[in-house]
């Protein structure tokens, strides 16, 4: 059908989630939440909350609820906008499970043994979970549930990507023409690594900081970042190359401060713990929205009740037609029998 001349494209889709741990943190936010947001302008944005996820590593069960609402309002608090997009948990839209299900048909196990993030989490199991196996399959019935035609991720996820897109072929080549191969969205963050300078930010590894956290909590976390190793005296002139703290000014100040700090640094005109105030400090200035958006919602609870279910019914309205699509191209229609 031919558009007329005053009818907008269509808006490409993408879909995201992130797994409920609590208040987001500084990783998330840099790696994610700060991308998410501005992509709502672009796109026809989807973020989910995606607990069955979360189920596969073990979560506790008695904190699951305060965790997906404390995420929940870490989504609004940076400014996710239910107004243009969808915000919801992934458990309430059982579409998800049914595809992944129905997607194992089409999916080999060694596919699935390949994956990096496997091998890496198997290693924690004496005995691994089937869920750690098929979580990728899971992953793509998120994203293609929805028949998202992008997807933001790090360099991380690229593998997982790829497999959901090797899903789609093969259940297109298997069934007919059904789901969009999703594009991959990269980020210019790169791998954010966490204030100990060795793994990626993780709350887990204690090496981070809330994106809600108070003033005096943010400089308690950033004054143990490791800085430069070989810097060991304040007279010391320092090596912002190979400093985490300095990787980390870029993305909460100008190219001004930067040059600045990188002067003072090599010159020792600045110390390590100077450098460690000027960014908790920016920190601090960054997240102060966030904070405040935070407390309007936690003192208003049904507002975060009313925007995950509201965001649940309409995701329940699209994932519904492409099971229903999807039920058919497989066969799984044993009514028309009866006429």
């Amino acid at each position: 059908m031919r558009m007329s001349d005053n009818e907008a494209p269509r808006k490409k889709r993408v879909f995201s989630g992130m797994q409920p741990s609590g208040e987001a943190h500084l990783g998330n936010y840099l790696g994610a939440l700060r991308r998410w947001v501005d992509l709502q302008d672009e796109y026809d944005c989807i973020w989910c909350i995606v607990d069955d996820h979360a189920i596969t590593s073990g979560s506790d069960p008695q904190e699951m609820a305060q965790h997906v609402f404390d995420l929940a309002v870490s989504f609004l608090a940076v400014g996710l906008d239910p107004e243009r997009a969808l915000i919801f948990v992934q458990s309430d839209v059982p579409e998800h499970t049914e595809l992944a299900w129905l997607f194992n048909a089409v999916t080999p196990v060694g596919e699935l043994e390949r994956m990096t993030q496997y091998k890496d989490k198997a290693q924690r199991f004496e005995s691994v979970p089937a869920g750690i196996l098929n979580y990728p399959i899971l992953q793509a019935a998120d994203i293609l549930v929805y028949k998202a035609d992008a997807v933001p991720v790090g360099e991380d996820q690229r593998q997982h990507l790829e497999l959901t897109r090797e899903i789609a072929r093969r259940f297109n080549a298997a069934y007919g023409e059904t789901f969009p191969e999703p594009e991959a969205l990269i980020g210019e963050a790169g791998r954010i690594l966490g204030l100990d300078g060795e793994a990626k930010m993780s709350k887990s590894l204690g090496n981070t900081v809330g994106i809600l956290a108070e003033p005096d909590e943010i400089w308690a976390r950033v004054r143990t970042a490791v800085t430069d190793p070989q810097r060991v005296r304040r007279s010391d002139p320092g090596r912002p190359e190979v400093c985490n703290v300095y990787s980390l000014h870029r993305h909460f100040g100008d190219d001004a401060l930067l040059d600045r700090i990188h002067r003072q640094c090599t010159t020792a005109e600045i110390g390590c713990v100077d450098c460690k105030r000027i960014l908790a400090d920016n920190i601090t200035r960054a997240f102060a929205p966030f904070r405040e958006r935070a407390l309007h919602y936690r003192a208003h609870p049904r507002e975060v009740r009313q925007v995950l279910e509201e965001g649940a019914a309409r995701a329940r309205a699209l994932a519904g037609e492409t099971i229903a699509e999807v039920r058919e191209r497989m066969g799984l229609h044993w009514r028309r029998l009866f006429g």
